[in-house]
């Protein structure tokens, strides 16, 4: 089942797209629990209880003003996505999709019926598309903060880096969306494209999975996988997959894995910007993970050592664990979200200064004790781990 015994409870992208340009079919029917209702709900295609609005390709060019170049908030493989606001003043984020023919309109469709279908407060939320002629384009909810990868990857001077906490929520939320998509859909989506881009986060930055042209149904029955060409974002692919092509929910859990890294060390997934030994982040990440004394060398510096030492280090257990070669061995992404969840119970809190520490109004020597061995204040006993 893959359970974690170490635990009690229970920038605009530029992405380096692996393209299968085709893939196997499926004809599976999508089955969900309707959040609404908390019945079944089914389709075979788009249904007219939860569709999307079709939008005229002038309704949206007017949203963006023409797609002007100032309301460009994203570009990467796909297209390009611009901020617009309808006459009803509703807010939009715009995708265009590259008019380059049959792999571009499949991601297209492929969307549509996915987002129609399934909804959860971790997935972005399909409003509408558009099919004229030879434009293609899907209108989504607008996140106003962007990607993870906005917050995470080369911050300007005057951008603060993402704190712990956010970086733990941002986790919990995404292994949420995942648990939607592969125990709650029957059968199972694999998601396939889980990196940093795809993080997308509102005002309080509460994570939503997007982008599911790569989305694939899971296997049925007694089959094991799925067959299909290798496609994905180079330093996320599973390697079984990358390296046969036979997908599995697991092949998102290690690209899950490799999601978590990034969060713990601040770096990205591949940086051809560095030398050619630390390009790949799990290559360079290996010998850290091997040795728990070398934990620590994994840390983000951005974080300059605001962060729980204790729940740090459980959660480059959990990391690890995601980032197991052999697919079996990895664990269920519930087992992953409890995991989470009680890292994320172990929130850092900031020290007191030596002189609100001294104030007359601070805390009782007592209390503070106390606050800080709520804290987790026994870590040299490490994880509890056998």
């Amino acid at each position: 089942m893959g359970c974690f015994p170490c635990f009690s409870p229970r920038r605009r992208e530029a992405s380096s797209r692996i393209e299968d340009g085709g893939g196997s079919r499926s004809h599976s029917r999508i089955v969900v629990d309707s959040p609404e209702s908390g019945k079944k709900a089914s389709s075979t295609g788009v249904e007219r209880s939860k569709s999307a609005r079709k939008f005229t390709f002038r309704e949206l060019a007017t949203a963006t003003q023409n797609f002007k170049e100032a309301n460009l908030i994203g570009e990467g493989g796909f297209g390009r996505v611009f901020k617009g606001r309808l006459d009803s003043g509703q807010v939009l984020a715009i995708k265009q999709l590259r008019q380059d023919g049959f792999q571009g309109s499949k991601e297209f469709l492929v969307e549509v019926l996915m987002l129609t279908v399934l909804r959860h407060p971790n997935l972005v939320s399909l409003i509408g598309y558009c099919a004229e002629g030879d434009e293609r384009l899907l209108a989504y909810e607008y996140m106003p903060k962007g990607s993870l990868e906005d917050h995470l990857f080369d911050l300007s001077p005057n951008k603060p880096p993402l704190e712990w906490n956010t970086r733990m929520k941002i986790a919990l939320g995404a292994a949420k969306g995942l648990t939607y998509l592969h125990d709650v859909a029957s059968p199972p989506v694999i998601y396939r494209d889980m990196k940093a881009a795809n993080i997308l986060l509102d005002d309080d930055f509460n994570p939503k999975l997007s982008d599911f042209g790569l989305a694939k149904l899971g296997p049925v029955g007694d089959k094991t996988h799925v067959s299909t060409r290798v496609m994905g974002t180079y330093g996320y692919c599973a390697p079984e997959y990358a390296m046969s092509g036979k997908l599995t929910v697991k092949s998102d859990i290690y690209s899950f894995g490799v999601l978590l890294m990034e969060l713990i060390t601040g770096r990205r997934a591949f940086d051809s910007s560095k030398i050619r030994a630390e390009q790949n982040l799990i290559s360079w990440a290996r010998p850290f993970l091997n040795d728990r004394r070398k934990f620590l060398q994994l840390v983000d510096p951005s974080l300059q050592g605001r962060y729980p030492p204790r729940a740090f280090h459980q959660l480059v257990v959990v990391t690890s664990m995601c980032l197991q070669e052999q697919a079996h061995v990895r664990p269920i992404i519930a087992d992953v979200v409890v995991a989470i969840d009680h890292v994320a119970s172990q929130p850092y809190i900031a020290e007191p200064s030596y002189k609100a520490m001294n104030s007359p109004h601070s805390s009782s020597p007592s209390a503070r004790v106390a606050s800080a061995a709520s804290r987790g204040g026994g870590v040299g006993k490490g994880l509890g781990c056998r």
